[in-house]
């Protein structure tokens, strides 16, 4: 982002959640047109407090991991519940069971907070060491993207997830819009993997931020460096509906930070499949601004 910020270039963050890139590091140049983890855990919150009072968090042990755990803490706190332990995991650790061999003792659930391949150990070693009978299971979306389901098999059945995306057509993502985002994805994405992958966040979320610098331009009349300023401030404030544009839904690129509040989606899977539990609305997802940088 330093870099960004002193080339004077837009810099659209397409997939990152870390919660510092539109807080404490903030800057005029960034934006980001998805959730992050505050918007994220005040929309589960509720959910959570209903599911138990006394949390363990799991989390992968860096910032987004870090700033992500923080987040949840604060929410479940919020809603009347208690973290009792935290247990921070290194990225790419292949045996887990070291670090969730401690996690024991008399609380209601585990939450995790993992992606990519470390979503797929959790999810397999947790269920292995009997943590996910003993304890609710919930967690990021990230450890059952789509594209990990095949690999967890029926171990990661009854864990409760948040994401901003999932490849279903229940409730506010049965759309002609998600239908046909969906359709194309699918296609482009069996033509680089036979396997013939799912859409994930990953694929939403850069979609759509493509998008929304394209409504920006347009918006600006973005020709050159030059016009920078008029880019920022067009796209400062942005609201993006719901269409072919952006499939997922209505979005709000708030100008005080440049971040965006979209809805969520709380789901259950079961037999290899996402069940919708509840959306979210993007304005129930909303938190203060905590960035600082300087008005034009």
């Amino acid at each position: 982002m330093p870099v960004w910020e002193e080339a004077k270039i837009v810099n659209m963050i397409s997939v990152c959640l870390d919660t510092t890139l539109t807080t404490s590091k903030c800057n005029r140049y960034s934006f980001r047109v998805h959730d992050y983890a505050p918007a994220q855990a005040v929309a589960f919150g509720p959910m959570l407090a209903k599911m138990g009072k006394k949390w363990h968090i799991a989390y992968a042990d860096y910032s987004w991991g870090q700033s992500t755990r923080d987040a949840y803490a604060d929410e479940i706190k919020k809603n009347g519940g208690e973290v009792v332990g935290t247990t921070g995991i290194p990225l790419g650790t292949a045996d887990m069971t070291p670090f969730l061999s401690k996690i024991s003792g008399n609380f209601d659930g585990l939450f995790g907070i993992f992606f990519g391949k470390d979503g797929v150990t959790i999810g397999n070693q947790a269920y292995d060491l009997g943590l996910t009978k003993k304890y609710k299971w919930a967690g990021d979306g990230a450890i059952c993207e789509s594209v990990n389901l095949p690999a967890l098999g029926n171990k990661i059945d009854g864990f409760v997830a948040i994401n901003r995306y999932i490849p279903i057509f229940q409730g506010a993502l049965d759309t002609p819009y998600h239908h046909r985002f969906f359709d194309e994805a699918k296609k482009r994405l069996a033509e680089i993997d036979r396997s013939g992958p799912l859409p994930d966040r990953y694929v939403q979320s850069n979609y759509e931020a493509m998008n929304a610098l394209k409504h920006g331009m347009e918006m600006s009349s973005f020709a050159t460096r030059e016009d920078t300023m008029k880019l920022i401030e067009a796209l400062e404030g942005l609201e993006m509906k719901l269409s072919d544009d952006f499939p997922q839904g209505d979005k709000t690129l708030r100008k005080a930070d440049h971040q965006a509040f979209l809805n969520e989606f709380l789901y259950t899977v079961n037999g290899g499949q996402f069940h919708l539990l509840e959306m979210v609305p993007k304005e129930k997802t909303i938190v203060p601004s905590a960035c600082k940088f300087p008005a034009a």
